[in-house]
């Protein structure tokens, strides 16, 4: 059962001004040292692209969060990003990975199986997300 849908997009130049400022702690208040990494690491050599991209999943998820507490308070006035991480599996393909307090408040709607899709191109960085109950056919059945 889908509880929840989200989506976001990141003007890649700004973030990347935004990443370069020198007075800012901007990139270790929001990713993960491996989120960084990772980035970095990618074949483009263009961090900026891949964390704008990761940035946008983790803002798609607190949508797609929000729509799962539909009528409900937030959960937390305030969320710490890191909580929200953009992994890679050994083939390159994206997953979110919750921690801390968003691990723990997520857990109240249930088993949560979270869906993330991430683009980017030219100028923008996109993400989706989809919430989804564990334990629907979908990810009950052998495929």
């Amino acid at each position: 059962m889908i509880l929840g849908i989200g989506t976001d997009i990141v003007d890649i130049d700004g973030f990347r001004t935004q990443l370069a400022d020198p007075a800012s702690s901007f990139a270790a208040g929001v990713f993960t040292e491996s989120e960084r990494v990772s980035s970095a690491m990618r074949p483009s050599k263009d961090p900026a692209v891949h964390l704008a991209a990761r940035y946008a999943a983790k803002e798609a998820f607190i949508k797609a969060w929000s729509i799962g507490n539909y009528g409900q308070p937030p959960a937390l006035g305030w969320i710490d990003l890191r909580d929200i991480e953009v992994v890679n599996d050994r083939f390159g393909r994206p997953a979110l990975r919750l921690h801390g307090r968003v691990a723990d408040e997520t857990q109240k709607l249930g088993a949560l199986r979270p869906h993330v899709s991430l683009s980017h191109d030219g100028q923008v960085a996109t993400a989706f997300v989809i919430l989804e109950r564990a334990g629907s056919a979908r990810q009950d059945a052998d495929i």
